[in-house]
């Protein structure tokens, strides 16, 4: 349990942070970006080097879920220019589950009524969060996001299974160099950074994204696969709070209905995978 309330704790951490840095442009996306992937390079490969079990094959992720780590990542950052803390994560986590959903039904598997009436309300809090103004929250930064929840969608797909789960994210991390170094030559002449936009950066990499990934998978160890699932769902919750106590933001009905319809279709999917489907 407490490394799964740690866990959980850095993902919204990392909200919090990266709205922090770019929300008061401390430090500008790509920077952000660059920091956040770099550090948390340096912090796994430590814990690769001290974790390191000879009896366990070396595994080493693959390009394709780098791919998606550096989208996932960089897409993010320029989504928290102009989403709040709470927003942001909620249309990421949401956006998480949705992709998962529809990945195992494009893989053959049939949805229950009781399911399908989860996805229908979690997409319409989805559009309830935008319309009728499209500038609720910014449209450009809902893309963004969704986007950013795809990918971390496709990257958590590609992970299932893995054998050694922290050796093949520090390979994932370090095969994202070469897309940081591309996004580093491409946006260096407009790039702006501080120290305190650095020190964000570096604790969104190290510990929010680094230290934080390893301890998940600690309390994976632990939990089944409908309680992860379910428990990520604390996460924008925990994000909102993070967002009123250190950005002084203020939570909308809009949001909060939104969060309800969202996060409750979604709990739905999961209830009626678990109890009406296995129950056949």
């Amino acid at each position: 349990m407490i490394f799964t309330c740690v866990a959980l704790f850095a993902f919204a951490g990392n909200s919090v942070l990266c709205r922090l840095a770019l929300g008061d442009a401390v430090i500008d996306a790509p920077s952000f970006t660059a920091i956040r992937l770099l550090s948390g390079i340096v912090v796994l490969v430590t814990l690769l080097t001290v974790t390191t079990d000879k009896k366990k094959p070396v595994t080493k992720g693959s390009w394709l879920a780098a791919i998606f780590l550096f989208v996932y990542a960089i897409t993010f950052s320029f989504a928290y220019i102009s989403l709040d803390t709470g927003v942001g994560a909620l249309i990421l986590f949401g956006t998480v589950q949705l992709t998962m959903i529809l990945a195992s039904v494009a893989l053959g598997s049939k949805l229950h009524l009781t399911e399908w009436l989860g996805v229908s309300i979690a997409f319409s809090g989805f559009v309830y969060l935008i319309i009728p103004n499209l500038t609720t929250p910014s449209f450009s930064g809902f893309i963004l996001m969704v986007i950013s929840g795809i990918a971390w969608g496709g990257y958590t797909l590609k992970g299932r299974g893995s054998i050694n789960p922290i050796s093949d994210t520090a390979y994932n991390f370090i095969r994202t160099i070469p897309f940081v170094i591309v996004l580093l030559i491409l946006c260096l002449r407009n790039a702006h950074i501080s120290s305190f936009g650095i020190t964000l950066a570096i604790l969104s990499g190290a510990i929010a994204s680094g230290i934080g990934y390893a301890v998940w998978y600690i309390a994976l160890r632990n939990l089944s696969i409908i309680q992860a699932a379910v428990v990520q769902l604390l996460v924008p919750i925990i994000a909102a709070i993070g967002g009123i106590l250190f950005i002084n933001e203020i939570i909308s009905l809009r949001l909060v209905f939104s969060s309800i319809m969202v996060l409750g279709g979604i709990l739905l999917v999961i209830i009626g995978s678990h109890y009406f489907v296995q129950a056949k």
